[in-house]
């Protein structure tokens, strides 16, 4: 397809980007440059008005939010803790997934009113319980979550869970499902309208682009 105004597309290196290039391709947008080799944080593309930038997952919201990329890639666990203020949701493109779980020793008690939660989800985690009837400590870690139960930090812990081997290697388990999370294209309102035909003729490329999959 062919873009009339310039887009930027907000995405971050590792699995999203690689998960992400094939989609890309499917419409037509390819990189000029290889992101593990190069140090450049905006890429250009095949097309001349269509430019990668590429920033932290958790950075995403924000950039596509104040309009300093017209799209991004990023996670729902990241766009429940953002809130999507400003943002469109058009698309669910199904990579990346995993779930976010309770987990916790086997024999932790989850139903207690007051516990200690060790999280880098707060808000989903403090929405979770607070829907129970709960009121809950919130521990914002950023890392390294099993360790905050092993060593008496919190009661339990609110994280991702892929293969459940982390959890297992350290002898937690996971104690209750949440949701399911996989990578979501967010669009900014604001270019949404200004750039309608090529931000809609994007999106349904993209969409064509799953249905194949």
């Amino acid at each position: 397809m062919n873009f009339e105004a310039p887009i930027t597309i907000a995405l971050s290196k590792g699995r999203i980007f690689k998960d992400t290039l094939p989609l890309l391709e499917a419409a037509g947008i390819r990189p000029l440059e290889d992101a593990d080799k190069t140090r450049k944080l905006i890429l250009e593309t095949n097309h001349e008005n269509v430019k990668l930038v590429l920033i932290r997952a958790t950075d995403v919201p924000t950039y596509v939010q104040w309009g300093a990329a017209d799209f991004g890639v990023t996670g729902k666990d990241v766009l429940m803790e953002h809130g999507g203020e400003g943002l469109y949701e058009p698309l669910d493109l199904q990579i990346a997934k995993c779930e976010m779980w309770v987990a916790g020793y086997p024999d932790a008690d989850i139903t207690q009113r007051r516990l200690r939660v060790a999280t880098k989800y707060v808000k989903s985690a403090h929405d979770f319980f607070a829907k129970r009837g709960q009121q809950c400590e919130m521990i914002k870690l950023y890392g390294s979550m099993e360790l905050a139960p092993i060593v008496g930090l919190a009661d339990i812990i609110v994280d991702l869970v892929e293969s459940g081997n982390t959890l297992k290697a350290n002898g937690l388990v996971p104690l209750e499902y949440m949701c399911d999370i996989s990578s979501r294209l967010v669009v900014n309102k604001a270019s949404w309208k200004m750039k309608h035909n090529d931000c809609l003729g994007l999106v349904d490329t993209l969409s064509q682009a799953l249905k194949q999959k």
